[in-house]
This record gives C-alpha cells, sequence and structure tokens, in this order.
C-alpha cells in the first residue's frame, strides 16, 4: 500500500525556523487540514535537517526540464545524484545538467510535479486534500516568518 504526503518548505533551501515558528505553522497546518472522514487524526511530523535534503514528489515525478535549455533531464541522472547524497544529503545544489552540459541549480529544475530541497519541512501523511490554496500557503510562510512552498508526495 502507497502513501500520500503533503510537505510544506520554505523557499529556500538552507532556511529552519526557531522552535516556535515552527509549532505555529504545524498548528494552522492541523487547523487546515479536514482529516480524515472516518474521525481518525492525520499524522503530522516536523523535521529539521542538518543539510540540505530532497523533498520530492515520489511516483507522482512525470518529467524534469532544463531551465537552461528546455531540454528534458534524465530522471535516471536525476535519481542516482538523489541516492548518491542519500546519507549526508546537499552541501551545494549546483549542478551540470547533463542535457546540455549547463551550470544551475537543483532546486531551478522544471519539476513535472514539484520537488523541492529543504531543511525543514511540515509532512502531512495521508491528508485528506490535495493541495493548500495560495492565500492558506500564504498564511503558513506568515507563521513560519518565510515564504513555503508545497509538494505533493506519492511513496
Amino acid at each position: 500500500m502507497s502513501d500520500d504526503v503533503l510537505s510544506v518548505i520554505p523557499t529556500d533551501p538552507r532556511r529552519q525556523p526557531g522552535r516556535a515558528a515552527a509549532e505555529r505553522a504545524a498548528a494552522l497546518v492541523a487547523s487546515l487540514e479536514p482529516g480524515d472522514p472516518d474521525g481518525a487524526d492525520v499524522e503530522i511530523e516536523i523535521s529539521w535537517y542538518d543539510t540540505v535534503t530532497p523533498v520530492v514528489c515520489g511516483s507522482n515525478l512525470a518529467a524534469i526540464g532544463c531551465p537552461l535549455c528546455g531540454g528534458s533531464v534524465d530522471t535516471q541522472w536525476w535519481a542516482d545524484l538523489l541516492e548518491a547524497h542519500a546519507d549526508e544529503g546537499f552541501e551545494t545544489l549546483a549542478v551540470d545538467v547533463p542535457c546540455c552540459g549547463g551550470a544551475t541549480s537543483l532546486d531551478a529544475l522544471r519539476y513535472d510535479w514539484p520537488c523541492g530541497f529543504a531543511r525543514f519541512e511540515i509532512a502531512v501523511w495521508n491528508p485528506a486534500r490535495d493541495w493548500f490554496g495560495a492565500h492558506e500557503l500564504a498564511a503558513l510562510g506568515e507563521a513560519l516568518g518565510h515564504p513555503v512552498r508545497q509538494i505533493r508526495a506519492r511513496v
């Protein structure tokens, strides 16, 4: 059986909020999540990472595009790169893409289903909603003290 995860991360991959801001944002996430129709609590997980960590969309990923040449980036190249950094995370997101050899950043690639990189994440496991709306994301960013984005994963 697979799980769905709706994650909220800062737009700056290196940003980590303080505990009070993280708890405010997590409480807001809990209030915005309608919960399981059967009345079961939805699991909300707050994570701080020592290094920049991929927050990916799992099996939702359809394609990756290059922001430099507009070409396709091989998803196996990307998966191998993530696997190579699975234990230690990413010191830098700088990369030379295989399609055109140009220098860019992993967080600048065009993911067909959003993916991101972060040192902080609020994850809602098996949410009863698909996405947060623009106003909700703005409120979450305000609670966290930094703009946020969302990733929807199938794991």
